[in-house]
């Protein structure tokens, strides 16, 4: 191991060798380490990075747990996996979370990852002529991640919501879905399946690089949430099953202890020690991780705690996309339980 992985392992307070490697070394772990599952979106999505980070740096080794994370889709697929007892915790958007709440799923968020949407609105290279506003995209088809029945991803929520905002009604707009994957998002983009996308870093950065897509508006910078959406967001965020909280507290804690940690790991490290600690193979896929990061490390909660503003802020979201006498009814912050990650204004 070079000097500089061992810089990173032993910032994280771990005493393993080999911090930073790959299967093998996970599989030579701890012995005494509990298997926890976990449902992501991915891989590679922005998002939900600390989750893949926690197990690349062993920071979930080091709170006794093992995670085994499945990547899937999109938050709504993720969340099913979740509630279909095929993995103990889930990660997705908030917003899709409270939809399956209301939908009367067992639900509950236990600790965030971002504070902001973190979405980058995508638009294939061909209609550049054409697409020069939000309110362009009417009439066209939209790219959408995640979708399952009974349950719309956050992304989808965040595009009917800042289309809303620029005059465009959602019967106005025709979504399929398109994967997590990036080739998937680029053969729907290059071949006109799509006109646009909501998309997630580092997917854009390539797409927007290989020219098959370019930036129609970005929605990563906090200050310019703040001012767009009267506060920061939580989007990101790690859930469980209400049975898991009260059979399991012992393994909630240790999971939202393992991603706050990392995400402390984050605010104290560049973007580099990042993309080091990911150790991507992909030269392009490394060169666009690096890229995004740099640009938007600033996504992540510094800490791993449930902020009022943030919860907030979703709720407004919500009651705006969400119009039903029920979804009114319901409040975001009872689908949050911030025991163990613990609560800020």
């Amino acid at each position: 191991m070079n000097k500089r992985r061992q810089l990173l392992a032993a910032s994280c307070g771990l005493a393993v060798a080999g911090v930073l490697a790959g299967s093998l070394g996970r599989a030579a772990g701890a012995p005494s380490a509990t298997p926890v599952s976990i449902s992501v979106p991915g891989p590679g999505n922005l998002l939900f990075l600390p989750i893949t980070l926690a197990s690349r740096l062993r920071t979930d080794e080091a709170e006794g747990i093992s995670l085994d994370i499945r990547y899937t889709g999109g938050g709504p697929q993720s969340f099913r996996d979740m509630l279909d007892h095929n993995a103990d915790f889930a990660a997705g958007g908030l917003a899709a979370l409270a939809l399956q709440r209301l939908s009367g799923k067992p639900v509950v968020c236990v600790v965030p990852t971002t504070r902001v949407p973190a979405y980058t609105l995508l638009v294939r290279s061909g209609l550049r002529d054409q697409v020069r506003s939000i309110s362009d995209l009417a009439g066209k088809v939209v790219g959408v991640k995640g979708h399952v029945p009974g349950g719309r991803s956050t992304s989808q929520l965040f595009t009917e919501y800042v289309l809303a905002r620029a005059g465009v009604t959602p019967e106005r707009v025709n979504y399929v879905p398109v994967g997590q994957a990036y080739d998937g998002q680029h053969a729907a983009l290059a071949s006109g399946t799509v006109d646009a996308i909501m998309g997630d870093e580092p997917f854009a950065t390539r797409l927007v690089r290989h020219k098959v897509a370019f930036v129609l508006a970005d929605f990563h910078d906090p200050d310019t949430t703040r001012s767009q959406m009267g506060g920061l967001f939580l989007n990101g965020h790690v859930a469980t099953r209400s049975d898991f909280v009260v059979n399991r507290p012992d393994i909630v804690g240790k999971v939202v202890q393992t991603i706050r940690n990392t995400l402390v790991w984050i605010d104290q490290h560049s973007a580099a020690d990042m993309v080091d600690a990911l150790a991507l193979a992909d030269a392009d896929e490394r060169a666009a991780m690096l890229d995004a990061l740099s640009a938007h490390k600033n996504i992540y909660s510094p800490d791993g705690r449930i902020s009022a503003e943030q919860v907030a802020t979703v709720d407004r979201f919500f009651h705006a996309t969400e119009k039903t006498g029920a979804a009114k009814a319901l409040a975001v912050k009872d689908i949050i339980n911030p025991q163990w990650a613990g609560s800020m204004p």
